[in-house]
């Protein structure tokens, strides 16, 4: 609950607050006292106690009246609105004032956290995984998460994430939710554009991550130019209270420079003249970390679940992390050598040592760039790839897969992935036509599991195999009905096994 008094007061600490407008008083002062029980920004979520935020790019006015046809007496915008109302609080950022308002609402829950920030054009995911496995040992499940794939705030039940980083009120409501249950940590992936929009304006983590920078998500909706795009993105940086940084990232220097001006620690990793070393070891998912001084005591041999050397240096990144709020090295070895991101390069080996890469590759891009991979890494060898595209929405992608698949890979199984109202054959059939490449032997098998079956049981040592789409998902979609699956993943595993 918070008191119009109490709004005051922390309006004017951030020099937010423009007026209070009665049906007859403009006042700097809150008018008269009243409690409100609830914060919205969803005009079909309100009542009488109720402080409605009009916010975003496509609010209209309709919205607000029909809040207050249902019983809103209370809103908070940037400007007042021509409408019959108890009260209106006029603020310069109604983006910022929603996160200051929400932290006070929920009792400032970060307070009662360890917080995690990650941030990075690539491997936000991977390192949010990996992090949150390690201290899952080290505080027996006591970490949330809130990462693009899945959020869990009681330490072991997983859902699906709307956003990369939540809009403030809910981030809030999220942490109160996760202290309560128990949680004693939060590890949590930082977008561009939570800074952009202000959903954690006032917000400091214990520990920030800055993974590494390059062109994204440019453009007239999210960020007009790069240079908007970096500076959103090392914000983390500068509200953080302990810094860790990739040692050969673009922009490096400046992002030093950044945290020496406001007295923020910077750890680095990367290479001989990072603060920890990372370097591979001969088995493909082992690595050795080396510190200059190891103040953290990490120094040692690793191995990790997931695929190239870039995840390695994630790995790294987690394991300081996680040391710097109370893992040890045992629970960082343990946490990496089990950490499982979905659909992120999971690799596994056959006995002969041929390979296995489960990923959630579906269009071009992520095709392309896991299919390269895989050919650099075995230059020799078959490239076999089992995909599919999903049914009834995103017809687009396939010529995307057929055009990767027709640049790398030597043979394809073209399956069902989804299919939901279509043929899978269909399907194939328009993945096929784009496979501009008759060197590549192409192949149409409707049971998903047996072709995965078929291809690990016929891979030799220098083969690499490739499952793209289904990651460790559980059901695949038929005629609007999920059914069960094992997923890529497991049923690789069991047929490695076999």
């Amino acid at each position: 609950m918070l008191t119009l008094t109490q709004i005051q007061e922390l309006l004017e600490k951030e020099h937010l607050l423009r007026e209070f407008i009665t049906p007859t008083t403009w006042t700097l002062t809150a008018p008269f006292e009243k409690t409100l029980k609830n914060l919205s920004y969803d005009s079909r979520n309100v009542d009488s106690d109720t402080l409605f935020f009009c916010k975003g790019n496509n609010f209209q006015q309709r919205f607000l009246e029909q809040a207050l046809a249902d019983g809103l007496t209370c809103y908070i915008s940037e400007q007042p609105y021509e409408v019959s109302a108890e009260l209106a609080i006029i603020v310069t950022d109604i983006r910022k004032a929603l996160a200051i308002l929400s932290m006070a609402f929920y009792d400032y829950p970060q307070e009662k956290l360890k917080l995690i920030g990650i941030t990075g054009t690539k491997g936000k995911t991977t390192v949010a995984y990996f992090t949150k496995q390690i201290l899952d040992i080290a505080t027996n499940k006591k970490t949330a998460l809130l990462s693009t794939l899945n959020t869990t705030l009681d330490g072991v039940t997983f859902f699906k994430s709307k956003l990369t980083t939540p809009e403030s009120l809910d981030l809030y409501r999220m942490m109160a939710e996760a202290a309560a249950n128990g949680m004693t940590h939060l590890v949590m992936e930082v977008s561009s554009q939570a800074y952009k929009v202000a959903r954690v304006y006032g917000l400091t983590f214990d520990i920030g991550i800055f993974l590494n920078i390059s062109p994204d998500h440019i453009g007239p909706i999210e960020h007009p130019t790069f240079e908007d795009y970096f500076y959103c993105k090392r914000q983390l940086v500068a509200n953080s209270r302990q810094v860790i940084l990739q040692h050969e990232i673009d922009h490096f220097d400046l992002l030093q420079e950044l945290a020496a001006k406001k007295n923020i620690p910077v750890i680095t990793y990367g290479n001989e003249q990072a603060d920890y070393q990372v370097q591979p070891l001969e088995h493909p998912l082992a690595f050795a970390l080396s510190g200059t001084t190891d103040d953290l005591h990490l120094s040692g041999a690793y191995q990790i679940l997931l695929a190239g050397d870039f995840n390695k240096e994630n790995a790294a990144a987690a394991l300081i992390a996680s040391a710097l709020v109370g893992a040890d090295q045992e629970a960082g070895r343990k946490g990496l050598a089990e950490a499982l991101v979905p659909g992120r390069m999971n690799l596994l080996l056959k006995p002969n040592g041929a390979h296995i890469y489960v990923d959630y590759a579906h269009n071009y891009l992520s095709m392309k760039s896991l299919l390269a991979f895989a050919r650099e890494q075995h230059p020799t060898g078959e490239l076999l790839v089992i995909t599919g595209s999903t049914g009834n929405k995103a017809e687009s992608r396939r010529e995307g897969l057929g055009q990767a698949i027709g640049e790398y890979a030597t043979v394809a199984v073209l399956t069902s992935d989804d299919p939901n109202f279509e043929d899978p054959k269909k399907i194939a059939d328009e993945i096929q036509q784009a496979i501009h490449n008759d060197r590549v032997q192409v192949r149409f098998e409707a049971d998903r599991k047996k072709a995965i079956r078929e291809a690990i049981k016929q891979a030799n040592p220098e083969d690499a195999i490739v499952l793209a789409g289904k990651g460790t998902d559980t059901y695949m979609t038929v005629k609007g009905e999920d059914l069960p699956y094992e997923g890529d993943y497991h049923l690789a595993e069991e047929f490695i096994k076999d």
